[in-house]
């Protein structure tokens, strides 16, 4: 279970069947696909070359992406030598996915562009480029046009390999070589950068062998959290490489103040009775309490545990809903079906008083209109079996919510009594398939989550008082200026150690 996402499936070998007589279209055909691979070989090894040739070569060949825009005309680069131009950090993430590692990049980068225009840490330069998880259309259109503008600048900045210090930031697999499909990182291997940084995280209690020796072989490796310094530490990843570096928040983009509610009901309900012609699913929601959970459709999330609390713990009578914004991972979309199944499977058994209200969002719903969900709902809730991070609970912390959250993994760096309720664990329990098998992660405590969610629903100046408190904490401890200053410091060690100066 790799931080923010499970690694994408290995491609399997291809396979070799007896050689055919000779077929001139298939000749024909394998010469396209190696010509398309050696195009793309091509734009990213020549993707820092100061030449004007290879820049050329560079435009023509290059792989279209949403990073990308045709480059405007511009004065003629001087080439000879550095030119005194100073080194570059060259960030490649999964900027155009959605996803864990995706927003998390782009709040390091949001926040060094904060720090540059600033004037602080202004010895570097800063490009980025597209790696990891598939490019998503969706997010990347539901983006803040600004922060177009700020990818397409720097996806198309220069940024000489021999001068970088590159950041891998993704699961281990995809860094080089990968181990499934993927534009490797770093570009060309670990020799010709100047530093390597591996940024990544995992949500179980140990690294797997094959991704402790691939976080050996980088320069450096930049976990979230002090749990995270342990169980790689304890893994066998160099206890000298691994620093802990916090993910960040845009407290100012999550702000409460600035945002007006969603307008509710959104989505669809489940649980709704067959024979209740009474059943208004229109005015429903209007309900008088709402929690919401945010979570990709997957086991370690704990929709289970989630949907076995809520409807043991609340029946129709109680004016209260529970929205589950969702959508697929390496599965079918049909959510209603899955929670029909998962709670005739589990024997819940309904109440005399009809199930409380659940509703499904599972439409795209675009980064810039998140606020406005979060500040509909009167608390978050998440009983996760393992974070990396946790990103959408610190982006509801930031918009004040009190938040009910499973008290290991990555939550524990930033969630406490004060600003929060932190979630029991009853064990560790162990992964019994898929490439983590054996390891340990958390099974959340469904009676202390039914206590929690009645607390929040019946004590609310207390949740009130949480979730104010749960913003100021986000502000003073995770907001882009001091995370910036956090990563910015690590990058001029980094420079320092290489013996790097403007000059250089």
């Amino acid at each position: 279970m790799p931080g923010s996402g499970s690694p994408p499936t290995q491609l399997p070998p291809p396979t070799q069947p007896p050689p055919p007589a000779p077929n001139p279209r298939a000749n024909h055909q394998r010469l396209l696909a190696a010509t398309s691979l050696l195009a793309l070989v091509l734009a990213v090894l020549l993707a820092t070359s100061t030449t004007p040739l290879p820049r050329l070569l560079r435009l023509l060949l290059r792989p279209k992406s949403l990073l990308t825009r045709p480059p405007e005309p511009g004065p003629v680069e001087d080439t000879s030598g550095h030119a005194g131009r100073p080194p570059c950090v060259l960030w490649m993430a999964p900027f155009a996915s959605g996803g864990g590692y995706c927003s998390e990049a782009w709040s390091y980068v949001a926040s060094l562009e904060g720090n540059f225009a600033a004037g602080v840490g202004d010895n570097f330069t800063l490009s980025i480029a597209h790696h990891g998880d598939l490019e998503s259309p969706d997010f990347w259109h539901g983006l803040p046009e600004q922060s177009k503008d700020l990818a397409h600048r720097l996806a198309t900045a220069r940024c000489e390999l021999s001068r970088a210090v590159v950041v891998c930031h993704s699961e281990p697999g995809a860094w080089y070589p990968p181990m499934y499909q993927s534009l490797p990182c770093p570009p060309t291997g670990y020799d010709e950068p100047a530093f390597v940084i591996g940024r990544t995280m995992f949500e179980t209690d140990r690294v797997s062998p094959e991704h402790v020796r691939r976080c050996n072989q980088m320069d450096a490796v930049w976990v979230p959290t002090d749990f995270h310094v342990s169980t790689f530490v304890k893994s066998g990843v160099d206890a000298s490489k691994v620093v802990k570096v916090v993910q960040a928040v845009d407290v100012a983009f999550f702000d409460p103040a600035k945002h007006a509610a969603f307008p509710l009901p959104v989505g669809f309900s489940v649980m709704v009775p067959d024979d209740d012609s009474a059943w208004d699913p229109v005015s429903s929601k209007g309900k008088g309490f709402v929690f919401l959970s945010v979570f990709k459709w997957e086991q370690r999330k704990g929709w289970d545990v989630l949907l076995r609390a809520f409807l043991q713990e609340f029946t129709r009578a109680d004016d209260v809903a529970l929205y589950l914004l969702t959508n697929a991972y390496h599965s079918d979309t049909d959510f209603g079906g899955k929670i029909h199944r998962f709670v005739k499977n589990s024997s819940i058994e309904e109440p005399v008083g009809g199930w409380a209200e659940v509703r499904v969002v599972d439409e795209h719903v675009p980064q810039s209109a998140l606020p406005r969900l979060y500040k509909a709902a009167d608390a978050f809730v998440l009983p996760s079996r393992g974070e990396g991070w946790g990103r959408p609970v610190v982006e509801a912390m930031a918009m004040e919510l009190p938040v009910i959250v499973t008290n290991w993994s990555g939550p524990t760096e930033y969630l406490t009594e004060e600003n929060g309720y932190p979630l029991d664990v009853d064990r560790l329990a162990e992964v019994t398939e898929g490439p983590f098998k054996g390891h340990l992660c958390a099974e959340p405590s469904v009676d202390h989550l039914r206590a929690l969610m009645r607390r929040v629903f019946v004590d609310r100046e207390e949740a009130r008082s949480k979730g104010r408190k749960a913003r100021e904490d986000m502000v003073e401890r995770f907001s882009p200026e001091v995370v910036a200053r956090i990563v910015a410091d690590q990058i001029q060690h980094v420079l320092a150690s290489t013996q790097y100066s403007v000059d250089g």
